[in-house]
């Protein structure tokens, strides 16, 4: 069953552009209608009940795309924010979850978000409350974007949904592959398919630094430095995590300046 889809944007351009893209590129999407504003687009996200919505998130005129999505009452839908913002607004799209495309739109990039979104969609239909955590999420990416700072909160993708974590509970995170362990400060943890490069980027560095090529600590729960035998980080959980050599100089003296 194909994705339907409304394509939201003020540019009549734009939005025949990223429609023919869809048509052509994304076969798993049926473009079902296109709006150039906000009560246009909220009237056909209301009555025609899309599976995603591709939104420009911040249109010249002056309206807010999080402004569309705050006034629909049944949100039971997936966004795709289409977007010229770079830099500090893609590690806020990133911590959060949110798919998103770069204008101008790089074919690859718009089928890899076609492809996430499918993969959401799929686990988000076996448990509605899903889309809750979601657009909390959303909520927490506008706030992130209006302090052009580092957030409160992460977002993590898993096959049932997403799930929002406050990152002072993060003890450490672990590379796997391409994914990544988190660890936390309760015991527990969680696999999130992005890898340990993009969390790097995610996360506060006054907060987070990265020891080894496997593994980012929170220093908040840095107990002491080990040298003896090797170069570890101990931390207030017991565990013992390796400091790559080529490390340890700037390590200890980021432990110096604490």
């Amino acid at each position: 069953m194909k994705l339907k889809a409304i394509v939201v944007d003020d540019e009549e351009l734009a939005r025949k552009n990223l429609t023919m893209l869809l048509e052509e590129y994304c076969p798993t999407v049926e473009v079902i209608d296109a709006a150039g504003n906000i009560i246009e687009a909220k009237e056909k996200i209301e009555s025609q009940k899309p599976d995603v919505v591709f939104l420009d998130i911040r249109m010249p005129s002056g309206s807010e795309g999080f402004d569309l999505l705050e006034s629909i009452e049944n949100r039971d839908f997936l966004v795709v924010f289409v977007t010229a913002f770079k830099d500090y607004a893609l590690r806020a799209f990133q911590a959060n979850a949110i798919h998103y495309v770069l204008k101008p739109i790089d074919i690859e990039d718009l089928m890899d978000a076609v492809k996430r979104i499918g993969e959401s969609k799929n686990a988000f239909s076996q448990d509605p409350e899903n889309f809750n955590t979601y657009f909390e999420s959303i909520k927490n990416l506008s706030t992130s974007l209006d302090t052009e700072g580092y957030g409160n909160k992460v977002a993590i993708s898993h096959t049932k949904g997403i799930k929002l974590i406050h990152i002072e509970d993060i003890v450490y995170l672990e590379a796997s592959g391409n994914c990544t362990f988190l660890y936390f400060s309760d015991g527990s943890r969680y696999l999130d398919t992005r890898t340990l490069k993009i969390y790097e980027g995610i996360l506060n560095p006054a907060y987070f630094y990265r020891i080894h090529k496997s593994h980012i600590i929170n220093m908040e729960y840095l107990k002491e430095y080990l040298n003896e035998d090797g170069h570890f980080a101990v931390l207030k959980t017991g565990k013992l995590l390796p400091v790559a050599r080529n490390r340890v100089s700037t390590f200890v003296k980021t432990l110096k300046s604490l």
